[in-house]
């Protein structure tokens, strides 16, 4: 039994957001995610909150670290005081070059940081909640400073739960000492890295907090490709090769390629991508690791294919919705086979 995210498109005008959000409740889903792209991750969840009822309305892999954490606590108590506890906290990193490049923040050691980021939260919801002074000292964050005339009031549902986007072994084991669930990205999505690796490190990390499982929330987000005939299948997989060769240009997103013994294929892409050969990237990701990253089968086979994949590694597992609806029968046939 898994449970089932539903991720918004990412370039979804703020304005439609809320009626998608509506739209994933009604096909029977658990939680619904919003990117931090094309629209503030917090105005989407906002507006997905004010539009449904049931459903948990989750920020996928808010960009934490261009914004204080002040910044980032007072938007997400309010919308778990909104969602009366249905809010849930997403936060990530963030490769360097896009950090640096598009959001003009310095880079510092990602997994320290983040620990660190996460202590600071629950100091500032502390010191909300209970009317205590606050106070986090570390090398990254310093907070000291909170006027009793502008804290934040007490709400019903202070323990806001937050999950790690992570890709890498040293966020996961940061995941499992700190968060409460951890979000994988589609290039480390592959049951071997999760099962040999991400499972360990996690371990790793709650043995260090003295924590159990019990609470942790392991989602996949694979790229899938679906369709109703092979036709359609084969079309989205191609698609997918795509996406997944402008990925994998990228170091940090080589630890699965690493596993597998293809690391040579993440050093071709990026240096194809720095000579600007982009047409020629997508061939270098072989039928055998399409296979191993991406999941692929029909409609009437996706479900018994995901469960394949990944039953007993993760908890969670988190589908687009497409924008378009034509498939929705379909896909809320896929949710209910996935929570049975």
């Amino acid at each position: 039994m898994f449970r089932v995210w539903l991720a918004l498109d990412m370039n979804l005008p703020l304005a439609e957001i809320g009626a998608q959000a509506r739209r994933a409740e009604a096909l029977g889903c658990d939680v619904v995610t919003l990117a931090d792209v094309a629209c503030d991750a917090f105005l989407g969840a906002q507006a997905a909150i004010q539009t449904t009822e049931r459903v948990q309305i989750a920020t996928s892999g808010l960009v934490c670290f261009a914004r204080s954490p002040m910044v980032t606590a007072v938007a997400s108590w309010n919308l778990a005081a909104l969602s009366r506890g249905r809010f849930r906290l997403g936060l990530s990193s963030l490769v360097p070059s896009m950090l640096v490049g598009k959001y003009s923040v310095p880079w510092q050691p990602a997994a320290a940081r983040m620990r660190e980021y996460l202590g600071s939260l629950r100091a500032i919801y502390d010191s909300w909640q209970d009317s205590i002074p606050l106070r986090f000292e570390g090398q990254y964050y310093r907070l000291n400073r909170q006027n009793w005339w502008t804290r934040p009031a007490p709400i019903e549902h202070p323990d806001i739960r937050i999950h790690l986007g992570a890709i890498g072994p040293h966020m996961s084991t940061v995941a499992g000492e700190c968060a409460r669930g951890l979000l994988t990205h589609p290039t480390n999505s592959a049951s071997r890295y999760i099962r040999e690796v991400m499972l360990d490190r996690i371990g790793m990390g709650m043995q260090r907090a003295g924590r159990t499982r019990q609470d942790f929330e392991l989602v996949v987000a694979p790229l899938c490709a679906t369709g109703d005939t092979a036709t359609e299948v084969s079309a989205q997989r191609e698609k997918h090769r795509e996406i997944l060769a402008t990925n994998l240009s990228t170091p940090q997103y080589w630890p699965t390629l690493e596993l597998h013994g293809w690391r040579a294929t993440g050093e071709r892409l990026r240096e194809l991508w720095r000579e600007g050969h982009v047409d020629l990237m997508a061939a270098q990701i072989n039928d055998e690791m399409l296979e191993v990253l991406m999941p692929s089968a029909p409609w009437t086979r996706l479900a018994r294919v995901l469960r394949e994949r990944f039953e007993g590694l993760a908890q969670g597992i988190c589908l687009p919705l497409p924008v378009d609806a034509k498939h929705d029968a379909t896909l809320g046939r896929v949710i209910r086979e996935l929570q049975e």
